[in-house]
């Protein structure tokens, strides 16, 4: 027993790791979001698939035009970000795909996304709604959506011709997000 215990003071006194002493947060998988370099992020997402890493990559539909012709792309919802799921032990699995540039962090520090609203947000978009990019956007009337398949979610409410879309943005990211809503399934945000 002694010389267990000394164990531990020594990798204590070098600054190592030990599963006993890791925080809660370093075991459990979080949601994170992924920088990854331009136009990158559905290769990405197929490293992350192979890896077996789980991940979320929104997409939408948009037609660019050529002189030529027309094509249907697939865009990335969120340009430069792929979001993956795990817990900060395992985040090498990530960081050594060649196409990911890291973690999104402030101090140094890998920062979770909130998972309830990581949770809407992939439900909401693989119900095949019209969602686009929007610029990032945080003055306006704050929402709350209250039905529908984004409920919980809160933005920004803009007027739109044939309705209204609330924009939610992920301020981690400084990227948002505009969402076709219908005006008896928001409630005004009361501070």
């Amino acid at each position: 027993m002694g010389l267990f215990s000394v164990a531990l003071e020594t990798t204590e006194q070098r600054g190592g790791f030990d599963a006993l002493h890791l925080p809660v947060s370093f075991l459990e998988p979080h949601w994170y979001a992924a920088y990854t370099r331009a136009q990158h992020e559905k290769r990405v997402a197929s490293e992350l698939g192979t890896r077996e890493v789980e991940h979320f990559l929104p997409l939408y539909s948009s037609v660019r035009r050529w002189k030529d012709r027309r094509m249907q792309l697939e865009l990335p919802l969120f340009p430069g970000y792929v979001f993956v799921r795990l817990a900060l032990r395992d985040r090498l699995r990530v960081l050594q795909i060649p196409s990911v540039v890291r973690l999104v962090a402030f101090n140094g520090q890998a920062t979770a996304l909130p998972d309830a609203e990581m949770e809407i947000m992939r439900s909401g978009l693989a119900q095949s709604l019209h969602a686009e990019p929007h610029p990032f956007l945080t003055v306006g009337r704050r929402v709350r959506i209250t039905g529908g398949p984004f409920a919980g979610l809160e933005g920004v409410l803009r007027r739109k011709k044939s309705g209204m879309r609330v924009i939610v943005s992920l301020g981690l990211i400084q990227r948002s997000v505009a969402v076709d809503v219908d005006i008896a399934d928001v409630r005004p945000v009361v501070v």
